[in-house]
C-alpha cells in the first residue's frame, strides 16, 4: 500500500484525536463554569468530527478495493474504520457533556461539591485522550498501559459519583441524581472508547487479536 495513504489516514486519525481532546476540554470547562457558549462551541465543532470520520470510512474502503492490501496494511486499513468510529463516539460523548450543560442552563448542571470530582474526571479524559493521539502518531504499543491507568481513574471516579447520589446523605433530589450519573457515564465510556482505540493499534502494529 502506498506509503502516501498510510500519512493521510495517520493525519486525519490524529487531528480527530486533537479534536477529541479540545473537545472534552471545554465540555469540562463548559459543565464546572455553567458556561453556555462554551457549551455551544462544543456541539457545533462536532459536525468536523464527523467529516473527518467519514472521510477515514471512504479512503479506507477505496484503498481496500484498489489495492487489495494484506496482512499489516489491512489490519490498518480496516482497523482505521474502527478507530474513526471510536474517536467519533468519543466527541459525541463530549457533546452530550455540553447539551447536558445547555439543558439546565442557567441552572448548575451539577451540585457544587461534586465540582472537584467532575474536574478530576475531566482531566482524566484529557490525558488519555492525549497519550490516543500518541499511540496513533507512534505506533508505541506501551503507551496503552499508561491510557489504562487513567482509564482506571474514570472508573473509580463513576463508581465514586454512583455510590455519592444513592447515599442516604444526597439531598439534591431525584433529577440530580439522574444528571450526574448521566454525566458520570458519559465521561467513563468516553474512557472506554480510548482504551479501545489502543487496542486496535496494537492489533495493527503486532497482529495479535484485538483485546487480548
Amino acid at each position: 500500500m502506498h506509503a502516501q495513504y498510510i500519512v493521510e489516514i495517520d493525519k486525519t486519525l490524529v487531528l480527530m484525536a486533537e479534536l477529541v481532546g479540545k473537545s472534552i476540554s471545554l465540555a469540562t470547562f463548559a459543565l464546572l463554569e455553567d458556561d453556555l457558549e462554551a457549551a455551544e462551541k462544543v456541539i457545533a465543532s462536532d459536525k468536523l468530527v464527523d467529516e473527518l470520520n467519514l472521510e477515514i470510512e471512504e479512503m479506507s474502503s477505496r484503498i481496500a478495493a484498489l489495492q487489495a492490501p494484506v496482512a499489516t496494511d489491512l489490519r490498518l486499513v480496516m482497523g482505521s474504520i474502527r478507530i474513526a468510529g471510536s474517536l467519533e463516539r468519543m466527541g459525541d460523548l463530549a457533546v452530550h457533556v455540553a447539551k447536558q450543560v445547555r439543558l439546565r442552563y442557567p441552572n448548575p448542571s451539577i451540585p457544587a461539591e461534586l465540582k472537584e470530582t467532575f474536574a478530576k474526571m475531566g482531566h482524566a479524559a484529557s490525558k488519555i485522550v492525549e497519550q490516543t493521539s500518541e499511540v496513533i502518531t507512534s505506533r508505541n504499543t506501551s503507551l496503552a498501559d499508561d491510557m489504562k491507568i487513567f482509564d482506571d481513574t474514570l472508573d473509580e471516579l463513576h463508581r465514586e459519583l454512583f455510590t455519592v447520589v444513592l447515599s442516604s446523605n444526597w439531598t439534591h433530589g431525584v433529577e440530580a441524581a439522574i444528571d450526574v450519573t448521566l454525566l458520570s457515564r458519559f465521561y467513563e465510556r468516553f474512557g472506554d472508547h480510548a482504551v479501545s482505540v489502543a487496542r486496535r493499534v496494537i492489533h495493527i502494529v503486532t497482529g495479535e487479536p484485538y483485546g487480548k
